[in-house]
């Protein structure tokens, strides 16, 4: 025992990264399918080289996991799990790269380990799962190609950065901030030479098949984007903004990424990593501009958690200061990880929230109810299913065979595509984001199932009769999604295939 102990003390990423995977491992499988994982199962279905709202990799990933797992989810949220086991060991990998020592590391890991964000990265099959990593991979081969002059260090960038691009496109934003980093330092000289520029050829011809899928489509992410920009995405101010960035890192780690922050901006030990420093603000303005989500640049904090271990590190000798650092940091994590993992009963939770005072914004424009949006839709896709399920077996035979589920949403397309449990279903369409280019699946609209809040008499604008079938109730689902009345409407007005061109709608 007496040698067990500093043979584990002298390796943090292995120890916190073994931790974070058991972490997840015991939580993982808590309360249900999010919506968009409903939605990345059965994009897998229609494997393609681009959807509307994302690159391919997450559905393959999804088919995959479906494939080795079935039905099990913790096994569909394995890869995400593993991502963040990986994310943590790696920065406190990180901070030795930084010239930390074994104080520096084990802080870069448990500040990361702390942080809310990346738990529910890798508690959730989502294009947010990778980017962390992908990210600080990132940053430490710029590092590496830049302070060492490796010109392989660029290569595997360029290699990196086009599996990131077939993940979630948010990493250009992370490469065109450093980018202007490093032309506002004297580290502009590596600019210079071909490595870099092959680096890129290199990440383009990797998603180059996902571009060329979006140009043959007429670019439906950059119409999905205006959308989020233009009104769907919630806009703050840069106080609130730097509010909601402490929030999501956990408020009592503030001190370590904003030390590592100023430590890239003035301090001499990490002078040619100055580019880091613009690069975070220049993040943020970028952010502020598109009016991104807060969560959207998560990936460029794993760095500076581990640039501040190096710089506290440096600043606190004394056993007492760093055991008191690293037990806030660990406070931290511990008080926040109810909301980033599902390790509580609901209704348990919910008081937690409640006796604390947090409740997490969603970035959105939407209504929220008492639980986060990450959790609520975790809630009243199996209930849906069922309403639909027993309203159409109710349908005779003929009527049976027209039937169609018309979802408001992908989520709730999924829930019936996915969900049929004892019910058999009808083929579920929507006009929501790829559901919309699967089009109308050859049904001609008459007889629809749909859950809407309009009245009788709205719902005969859009079909010859309405009939209210069934109604939603899933007190815990999001605000939006409860208390819906499913309607059996005849006859489309128009037709089904008419009308499709209307009912598109890129969110």
């Amino acid at each position: 025992m007496r040698r067990l102990l500093p043979l584990c003390a002298a390796r943090p990423a292995l120890i916190l990264g073994l931790a974070t995977l058991a972490l997840h491992l015991w939580a993982n499988g808590g309360y249900d399918y999010f919506r968009d994982e409903l939605y990345f199962i059965v994009c897998g279905q229609h494997l393609a080289w681009g959807y509307v709202d994302q690159p391919p990799l997450v559905p393959l990933i999804a088919r995959l996991a479906r494939m080795l797992f079935g039905d099990s989810l913790l096994g569909l949220r394995l890869v995400p799990a593993l991502a963040d086991a990986a994310l943590v060991a790696l920065s406190a990998e990180a901070a030795r790269r930084l010239g930390g020592g074994s104080f520096a590391r084990w802080l870069a890991g448990l500040a990361v380990l702390a942080a809310p964000v990346f738990r529910v990265d890798g508690l959730l099959l989502s294009t947010d799962s990778l980017q962390p990593l992908t990210w600080l991979a990132a940053a430490l081969a710029i590092i590496a190609a830049t302070e060492r002059k490796r010109p392989g260090a660029w290569y595997a960038l360029g290699v990196l950065t086009g599996i990131a691009l077939l993940d979630k496109y948010m990493i250009a934003f992370f490469l065109a901030a450093a980018g202007i980093g490093l032309l506002l330092t004297r580290e502009r000289r590596a600019l210079a030479r071909p490595a870099p520029w092959l680096a890129g050829g290199l990440a383009l011809l990797i998603v180059l098949p996902n571009l060329w899928w979006q140009q043959s489509r007429g670019w439906p992410f950059l119409e999905l984007g205006a959308a989020a920009a233009g009104g769907k995405n919630l806009t703050y101010s840069p106080l609130a903004w730097l509010g909601q960035e402490m929030l999501l890192m956990s408020p009592l780690t503030a001190p370590i990424w904003l030390a590592g922050l100023a430590g890239f901006a003035t301090w001499p030990r990490l002078a040619r990593m100055r580019w880091l420093a613009i690069a975070w603000f220049v993040l943020m303005a970028m952010m502020l501009l598109v009016h991104g989500k807060p969560y959207y640049p998560a990936g460029i904090y794993p760095i500076l958690f581990a640039g501040g271990a190096v710089v506290i590190e440096a600043a606190i000798r004394n056993g007492a200061g760093r055991a008191a650092i690293a037990g806030v940091t660990v406070l931290g994590g511990l008080v926040t990880l109810p909301f980033a993992l599902p390790i509580l009963p609901v209704d348990d939770f919910i008081a937690y929230e409640q006796a604390i005072g947090l409740k997490p914004q969603t970035g959105e424009k939407q209504a929220l109810g008492a639980l986060p949006q990450y959790y609520a839709d975790m809630f009243g896709w199996r209930e849906m299913a069922a309403t639909v399920g027993r309203a159409y077996q109710a349908l005779p035979p003929d009527d049976q065979a027209r039937a169609v589920f018309f979802g408001n949403n992908y989520g709730e397309a999924a829930a019936v595509d996915l969900f049929g449990g004892p019910w058999r279903l009808p083929p579920a369409i929507s006009g929501h984001n790829s559901y919309y280019l699967w089009g109308p699946d050859g049904h001609d609209g008459s007889v629809v199932l749909l859950f809407s809040r309009r009245s009788h008499e709205a719902m005969l604008e859009y079909c010859d009769t309405a009939e209210p079938v069934g109604q939603t109730d899933a007190p815990h689902a999001m605000p939006f999604e409860t208390g819906l009345t499913l309607w059996l409407c005849r006859g489309s007005k128009p037709p089904l295939q008419e009308r499709w061109p209307a009912l598109k709608h890129y969110e």
